[in-house]
């Protein structure tokens, strides 16, 4: 006895979706990881801490969009779906 198409389809995109969630561990470490330096830096050299933080600061947007991505692919795999609606019209032919 096997399985449906359209279970194997929804349990892929469950896998897809958590695989797209797990992309936002990288840029919070690289978030934390600037955020540190940047305060050792302002340490060092308090007079620069204006031009310290307003580049680590564009830095860590740079680096979050990649985590809005993975959460908005997982969304769109979890909620909206596209697999399934497409293998149904193909099937449906």
């Amino acid at each position: 006895m096997g399985i449906d198409s359209i279970s194997f389809i929804l349990g892929c995109s469950a896998l897809g979706a958590g695989f797209a969630v797990f992309t936002s561990f990288g840029p919070g470490l690289g978030q934390g990881f600037a955020a540190g330096k940047a305060a050792e830096a302002v340490g060092r050299q308090p007079e620069s801490r204006g031009s310290i933080l307003s580049t680590m600061i564009i830095g860590c947007a740079v680096a979050e969009t990649s985590s809005i991505y993975g959460l908005l692919v997982s969304l769109i795999l979890l909620f909206i779906n596209p697999l399934v609606s497409r293998y149904v019209e193909l099937v449906g032919r």
